[in-house]
């Protein structure tokens, strides 16, 4: 499995990451709290965290196209919640899983 992990600077990082998980819960499996939650997207989990003023995210997949669709999907809809700041995509890195 490969993984990346994306931040995003943000006082809104608690907004942002309620928004994400409760438009992903009307699709597919989520748990969240206040500064937690975990999607359940086809090609693999996704965790999203905020803490102080940083939204992360750590998106898991089999192989390089599907985490590429997995960041593309957390980065899209994040822009439809984070518009007013202007957000394109996260900081992406590539970790190993």
């Amino acid at each position: 499995m490969l993984t990346d992990k994306g931040h995003f600077d943000t006082p809104n990082s608690e907004k942002y990451l309620q928004q994400l998980c409760k438009h992903f819960a009307h699709k597919v499996a989520v748990e969240h709290d206040n500064t937690n939650g975990t999607i359940a997207l086809g090609m693999g989990p996704a965790t999203v965290h905020a803490t102080g003023g940083t939204l992360t995210a750590e998106v898991t997949a089999p192989n390089a196209e599907e985490l590429a669709d997995a960041r593309q999907i957390i980065d899209r809809h994040l822009a439809r919640f984070a518009f007013r700041e202007d957000f394109e995509a996260m900081a992406w890195q590539s970790t190993e899983a």
